[in-house]
């Protein structure tokens, strides 16, 4: 795959975009820049002033699902720009797996977390960076610049490896520090069958959309073939 000029310019900036969020928010985090807003029992955020509570903040901040997907994004994009080759399973997967999680995220801040979410400070700054603008660019760049025919319904199940891995990690972290990262995964308010109930519904948001992806592929590939001569 040789990229053009124009490909090359859309995924340097996706890439600069993604990674921007993600040291910003993680730099911010560890520093304690953010203002304090009130913590429900079960929550991230009970962690400490100072240096004392660096360690947790950046911790808790790794451990969001946000966080997550903009670094798959990052990570796949940057691989796109800096190694066009070579095409292996492992690099579509990634690849799906930064369209998939980043819709996930784009989708259910929006629709769940964002109506109860105090957005203040310089929340003000990374939140939109993290939940809107670098989802929407990723979806762009991919529909433009693709690549196209990387995205498979074979692929799929693997897709979901990195997000039932982060529930596994979320779960057991919580477990030990009785916090968790948002409000519809607090197992201390929540309890664990309700969470397990939550989670299930958002792992079938991500089939949901992953399929979505895969026609949306099929469709542009489609199109593709018949501009070509």
């Amino acid at each position: 795959m040789e990229l053009s000029p124009r490909a090359r310019l859309a995924f340097g900036v996706n890439a600069v975009v993604a990674w921007l969020g993600v040291v910003l928010t993680v730099a911010l985090s560890a520093v304690g820049a953010y203002r304090d807003v009130a913590v429900d029992p079960g929550m991230y955020g009970d962690t400490g002033d100072g240096f004392a509570g660096a360690v947790s903040r950046t911790v808790d901040t790794l451990s969001y699902f946000t966080i997550w997907s903009n670094i798959v994004v990052a990570v796949s994009v940057t691989l796109l720009l800096t190694r066009p080759l070579p095409d292996t399973w492992g690099r579509r997967v990634l690849r799906l797996d930064g369209l998939l999680m980043i819709t996930v995220t784009m989708i259910v801040y929006q629709v769940v977390l964002a109506p109860g979410t105090e957005v203040v400070g310089w929340a003000r700054l990374t939140d939109p960076i993290l939940h809107l603008v670098t989802p929407i660019l990723t979806l762009l760049v991919w529909v433009v610049f693709g690549p196209r025919g990387w995205l498979t319904a074979r692929l799929v199940p693997a897709a979901l490896i990195v997000p039932v891995l982060w529930v596994g990690w979320m779960l057991l972290r919580g477990a030990v520090v009785d916090a968790y990262p948002y409000d519809f995964v607090n197992a201390v308010d929540l309890g664990y069958a309700v969470v397990l109930r939550n989670v299930f519904f958002v792992l079938v948001l991500g089939l949901v959309i992953s399929t979505i992806l895969f026609g949306i592929e099929t469709l542009l590939s489609r199109r593709r073939a018949r501009l070509v001569p």
